[in-house]
C-alpha cells in the first residue's frame, strides 16, 4: 500500500469547456510549496508552484497559475496539435507570452512563450495507467526557465472528479501563493500564502 504522505508524480486530464483543447499535465501531491521568494530548491532546480496573481490580466482571464518543474516532460497537448494556428491568441503589454485561447468556447488552458515541437511522446493514461505513443504538442526538450521560456497551466481547466487534485484543498491548505502585482517594488512582487492581496480573489 502506497504512503499518502509520500510525493507522487502522476498523470491528470485537462481541457476547455467544449472540449477541443485537452492536454495531460503531471503534478506531485502532496504538494510542497516552494518558498514564497523563491521557486528553486535547496539544488537548484524548480519546483512546482501553483499561485494566484491581483494583476488585471490574471485576474481579468480567469487565471490560477500552476507552473512546473519540467515542462517538457510535464505537459503535453493532445488536441489541438498546433496550439499557436489553431487557437486563439490575445497578447498585452510587451506582447511576449501567449494567452491562447479556445477559438469556440473561450476558455485558456494555458499561457506560453518559448520553442514548442509536435513529437511522438509516451504519455500515460491517467484512468487506467498505462503508457501509449502519442502524437502530442509540447515545450521544447531542452528547456530553461528564463525571461524567453514561460508555461504556465490555468488549474481551472483541470478536469474535476479526479483522485488527488481538489483546488479546493489547494487553498485550505495553504499551498497556492499570492502574488501582489498591483503595486510592484523595486524588488519584484510582494509575494506570501495566507491571503490574497487587495483586489486578489481566493
Amino acid at each position: 500500500m502506497t504512503d499518502p504522505t509520500t510525493p507522487q508524480r502522476r498523470p491528470y486530464t485537462g481541457s476547455c469547456h467544449c472540449g477541443f483543447v485537452k492536454y495531460i499535465i503531471y503534478l506531485t501531491f502532496p504538494h510542497n510549496p516552494p518558498p514564497a521568494n523563491n521557486r528553486r530548491g535547496p539544488d537548484g532546480k524548480l519546483l512546482q508552484n501553483m499561485y494566484r496573481c491581483n494583476c488585471t490580466t490574471c485576474q481579468k482571464l480567469g487565471l490560477m497559475h500552476i507552473r512546473l518543474p519540467s515542462p517538457p516532460d510535464d505537459f503535453q497537448v493532445l488536441s489541438p496539435l498546433n496550439p499557436p494556428e489553431e487557437l486563439g491568441d490575445y497578447q498585452c503589454f510587451e506582447k511576449q507570452i501567449h494567452w491562447l485561447f479556445c477559438k469556440t468556447c473561450g476558455v485558456r488552458c494555458f499561457s506560453f512563450m518559448g520553442e514548442s515541437e509536435t513529437v511522438e511522446r509516451e504519455v500515460m493514461d491517467p484512468q487506467t495507467g498505462e503508457t501509449n505513443s502519442m502524437t502530442v504538442w509540447s515545450p521544447r526538450q531542452g528547456w530553461h526557465e528564463d525571461m524567453t521560456h514561460y508555461l504556465s497551466v490555468n488549474g481551472y481547466t483541470i478536469d474535476a472528479g479526479q483522485e488527488g487534485c481538489d483546488l479546493r484543498e489547494w487553498t485550505e491548505k495553504k499551498w497556492v501563493l499570492y502574488l501582489d502585482c498591483l503595486r510592484v517594488q523595486d524588488t519584484g512582487p510582494d509575494r506570501r500564502y495566507e491571503r490574497p492581496f487587495e483586489g486578489g480573489a481566493y
